[in-house]
Order: C-alpha cells, then sequence, then structure tokens
C-alpha cells in the first residue's frame, strides 16, 4: 500500500541517496567505502522508487536494457583497467607498471579510483536487477 505521503518521502529521498553512494564511491580509495558499498547505496533508491511507486514505474526509470549495459559496462571497464596492467609488463589490476606521464602513485590513485567507479556501476544495476527480477517473480505468482 502506497500514500502521497510515501511516494513524496521517496521523491525526496532518492536523489539524496544516490548522491551519498556516489560520494562513497568516489571516496572509496581514501575512506571507508569504495565501488561495492556505494553501488548497494545506488541500487538501494532504485528499489526504494520500486517499493514506494510500483515495479513498471522503477523500470520505466531503468530498463532492463539500461541493466545490462550498465552491469556488462561496468565489468568490461573493470577488466579494462586490470587488463592494463598486464600489457604493461605487470599482473592483472597492477598499476604502477602502466606508464602514464605521471608519477606512479598518481597513477594508482586514478586507476584506484576508476575501478570503484566501475565496480559502483556493475553492482548498482546488479542490485536493481536483482530485487526487479525477484519482484516480477513474486508479482506474477
Amino acid at each position: 500500500m502506497t500514500t502521497v505521503i510515501i511516494q513524496t518521502i521517496a521523491r525526496l529521498l532518492v536523489p539524496l541517496i544516490q548522491l551519498f553512494g556516489l560520494y562513497v564511491i568516489v571516496h572509496g580509495p581514501v575512506s571507508p567505502g569504495g565501488g561495492f558499498q556505494g553501488g548497494v547505496i545506488v541500487g538501494s533508491s532504485m528499489i526504494l522508487l520500486a517499493l514506494s511507486y510500483d515495479l513498471s514505474s522503477a523500470e520505466a526509470r531503468l530498463s532492463h536494457k539500461v541493466r545490462i549495459a550498465m552491469d556488462s559496462l561496468g565489468s568490461l571497464f573493470f577488466a579494462g583497467i586490470g587488463i592494463l596492467g598486464l600489457l604493461a609488463g605487470g599482473v592483472f589490476l597492477n598499476y604502477g607498471v602502466i606508464p602514464l606521464p605521471m608519477p606512479p602513485a598518481q597513477v594508482r590513485g586514478i586507476l584506484i579510483l576508476l575501478v570503484g567507479v566501475a565496480i559502483g556501476i556493475h553492482i548498482m544495476a546488479l542490485v536493481a536487477s536483482l530485487f526487479l527480477h525477484l519482484a516480477e517473480e513474486d508479482h506474477d505468482n
């Protein structure tokens, strides 16, 4: 049962939850959190939308095709960054050997942030997809 009060509160909270999730993702390399935690927070905002409105409105905001694309892009981005270390002569996810025109510590910081963003995109799409698929199956039965 949803009411106008629940929908209004959810509409106000969802952008704040998503902003906090992005903060957790971006600040993951230097503080507690990271891509997984931030992705779960952003994905939970989609669950809040589905619970406060209905499944079709949540599906309209983040369609199955978009979730699959985000899931795939996050995984490919993570693997691509990891493979950069292999191509540069190191091991998977070894950022220090990647020859960029900046100090290795700065290269590591940038690539760790990018890996966190890739994981966040993947996990956000995964959490939203899991909930929406389980809710659809329950709704169909």
